[in-house]
This record gives C-alpha cells, structure tokens and sequence, in this order.
C-alpha cells in the first residue's frame, strides 16, 4: 500500500471549498493540525498567526479548555436530542444566552446549523409573516450588491457576487440587488428606489450585512440603519440585518446593530457564536413576527432541521456568551480599536499600493491600487496576477494566515482572534507591512 503525504491524500478524496486547481494542486498550502491562542500549527511542524479568526469565526482563539469542557460535559450528558415536538435543557439555556446577548426586543431564537441555513431560515419567516398577514405576494428580497450571505440556493440568490452566481443560475425568482453603502452618495435611497421599482406590496424584506463584507469591510455611513428602519416601516417591509459575521464582539458590540442603531425585526447569526468550536448558526426576531405566524392557521414556523439547536453546540454557545461577557470581550476589542485603526492609518502612509483601509473594531479590508499618490488603479493584468497566486504565497511565506480578496476589488482582509493582545496585533501588522512591501516593489517593476 502506497503510504500518501498529507496533501496527496488530501487531493486523492477530498474536495476543498472555494480553492482553485491552481492552488490545490501544489503542495505549498498548509494543513493545519493544532491551535491555541491566536495560532496554528501544522503538520510540517511551522506556526501561522490566525489573522483571519479561521474564517471570521474563531472569536476567542484556539485551545479554550473551558469551550471544550462544555463540549465534552454535554455529550456525556446527552449527545442528542432534536427540537421537534420536543427540545432539551442545553437548547433552552442557548436561546436564553443568545437573546440576552442580543439587543433588547429581540427575544425569539431559531437554530441551525451555519451562517447559510440562518439566512435561509431569515427569508422563510418572513415569508410566513407575511402570509399570516394575508399578504402572501410579499416574496421580494432586497439585497446589496457585492454582499455575500451564503451559499445554499435562497442564500446564494441574495449574495450579490457575480462569480459565485455565475455558475448555478437561474437562481430563485424575487431578489433585486441594491447599490451598497460605497457606490452611491445615497445608499438608502438606493434601497427606497429598489422597494419602489419591485413595488412596495410585493416585498417581504430587506437583507443586508450591517458592515459588508463582499466589497471589502463596507462600514455604513452615519444614519444610514436608522434610515433604512424608517423606510421599511413606511413600506410595510420587514428588515434583516446578516450578523453572520459581525455578531458576537467583532465590531466592538455584543452585535453590530447595537452599534449602528440598526433596530431589525430579524438578524442572522453563526460563526462566532460558538467560537466555531461547532458549527451552530440561526436567527433572532421578535415575538411580535413569532407570534403572529404561530397564531395563524399556519399554527408554527413551518420549518425545521435534524441538526438545529443541537445539545453540544448549544452548550459551547452558552460557554462562549459566558467567556464573551466575563472577560469584556466586546469592549476590549472597542478600546484597541483607535490603536488598530492608527496602525492601520500608519501602514497606509507608508506604502503607495494601499488604496484605502476601511473597517472597524477587529475587521478591516485593506484595497491595493498601483499607485494611491499618482491615483493610478491596479490594471486587470496585475489584479489577477496578485490575486492568482502571488499574495498567497506572501502572506504563506509571512506564517500568516489572512485574506486575499477578490470580490469588488484586489484586496487583504484582516480580521485577528477578538482574545488577540497588542503583541499579536503587532505581530500581525508587521507582516501585514512586509507583504505591502513586496506589493510595492512588484507594482514598482512592473511600472519601470
């Protein structure tokens, strides 16, 4: 028998997500084997620096022993349990934890099992809603342009990515993408003017991250959630706000509605949830929309799954909300946030290939252009040329693990473990800056 390495048998029976032949085929890509803190370690025995929080979800680092105490202490007690026609102490406990973190009026939880099936959920209750309400031709979703909220077919039907589109359309009928808070001077208005054009009595929601993602860390003007509140009030439109990512302490809040003043009638969450120690996601409404579908002649949310408001991650949850709140995790990541933005201010001066760093409390997109001074854009040649390989394989040979980005624009994305001290910070900056080196002098070749 033929004894494979790890990335052979790797490629030999397992299909990876979202990685490219070109990337998949070499055997530069690390297979990771350990964590703890803010760093991982792989089978060759080399340390990265977790600059991404694995993929915006491992919020308190690696190795927690008490996340893991949780994990192990549920499943000697009870392994599984569904929440159909029943539901189990962990389940209870979860919904309470994760409704008390949450902001006031939003009391009601649904589980699931990631940030897809959360949104997905999100567009079936209000979908419900509205047939409760006797207004069943309320189908439309609003979304952004560039915003990513999942992959499942609902899901993908309200990202706003043509590439990840691209490939499985024609995708559900009923989802009208809006301009994003960086591509007109009024984005709420955009959103309106969507509203009115798709007609106000055939839309059920507006879907929308309260810092985008897709584009690259899109902070949203001032007023901007408060707007979009008095909007759909005034269209009879439920809105959703996506906190798959910014939930649990990223932007400096419990949730980054709190921060903007959001006001939703639903909002998604997952990855940070459980730290991502196991996979859990969901949504949190009111008991206003619950109650109003639970007393119609629908008589329940007419939705389920196998896995949702599992008893282990429902335990690491409350683990996770009771580490969240203990150790001021929210408002740790608010108090570093001037320092970060500073450092992050100061990297941009020193390097001509930064473009603009936009983002906010421990989640940031920092854009390369060719030349910020002279005002000259990254050609489509150099875009895919960093894109394709090259920033990879920098950021690798940095021991660091963060984003290359490609949706709305050539990118690196930051987004550092919320537990990180300013040693880790600093580690992660410092390469952060070598690699805008090396950008520098390739665009500098290139140019000469």
């Amino acid at each position: 028998m033929t004894i494979l390495g790890p990335r052979s048998a790797a490629r030999e029976h397992l299909i990876p997500h979202f990685t490219p032949e070109s990337i998949w085929s070499e055997d530069q890509w690390p297979v990771l084997d350990r964590g703890d803190g803010a760093y991982v370690w792989t089978v060759d025995g080399e340390r990265f620096l977790d600059g991404l929080s694995g993929l915006f979800c491992n919020n308190l680092g690696h190795g927690r022993t008490d996340l893991v105490e949780a994990m192990t202490t549920q499943a000697a007690r009870l392994p599984f349990g569904p929440c159909w026609g029943m539901t189990h102490t962990a389940a209870i406990a979860a919904a309470d934890a994760v409704t008390g973190f949450a902001p006031a009026g939003l009391d009601r939880v649904f589980f699931v099992s990631s940030g897809s099936e959360a949104v997905e959920s999100a567009i079936k209750l209000a979908r419900c809603f509205h047939v409760a309400n006797d207004e069943p031709q309320r189908t439309t979703v609003i979304a952004r342009r560039w915003a990513y909220h999942g992959t499942t077919l609902g899901a993908l039907s309200a990202t706003g990515i043509p590439k990840l589109r691209a490939p499985f359309e024609p995708l559900l009928r009923g989802v009208v993408h809006a301009a994003n808070t960086r591509e007109v001077d009024d984005p709420a208005l955009a959103i309106e003017d969507a509203i009115l054009a798709a007609g106000p009595e055939t839309v059920s929601m507006v879907l929308a991250e309260p810092v985008q993602n897709g584009g690259g860390a899109l902070v949203p003007p001032p007023g901007y959630w408060e707007e979009l509140r008095a909007i759909c009030d005034r269209h009879g439109v439920l809105l959703c706000a996506d906190e798959v990512i910014t939930g649990f302490g990223r932007i400096g809040a419990s949730f980054a509605s709190e921060r903007f003043a959001a006001r939703p009638d639903l909002m998604t969450f997952a990855k940070g949830v459980t730290s991502a120690y196991v996979p859990m996601g969901g949504v949190i409404t009111t008991d206003a929309l619950v109650d109003r579908i639970t007393s119609s002649p629908m008589g329940s949310f007419l939705h389920g799954s196998t896995f949702g408001a599992h008893p282990i991650a429902a335990a690491v949850a409350v683990a996770t909300i009771d580490a969240l709140r203990r150790e001021a995790i929210p408002e740790r990541v608010r108090e570093r946030e001037p320092a970060l933005r500073a450092r992050l201010a100061d990297l941009t001066a020193a390097h001509d290939c930064v473009g603009e760093v936009r983002g906010c409390g421990f989640f940031y997109a920092i854009e390369l252009t060719q030349s910020r001074a002279r005002g000259v854009a990254l050609t489509p040649e150099q875009s895919g040329e960093l894109l394709g390989g090259l920033l990879t394989r920098w950021i690798w040979e940095e021991h660091l693990l963060i984003r290359a980005d490609d949706r709305g624009a050539t990118m690196l994305v930051i987004a550092p473990p919320l537990t990180s001290d300013d040693a880790v910070l600093t580690e992660l900056l410092d390469a952060v800056s070598r690699i805008l080196d090396r950008v520098d002098a390739y665009v500098a070749r290139l140019g000469s």
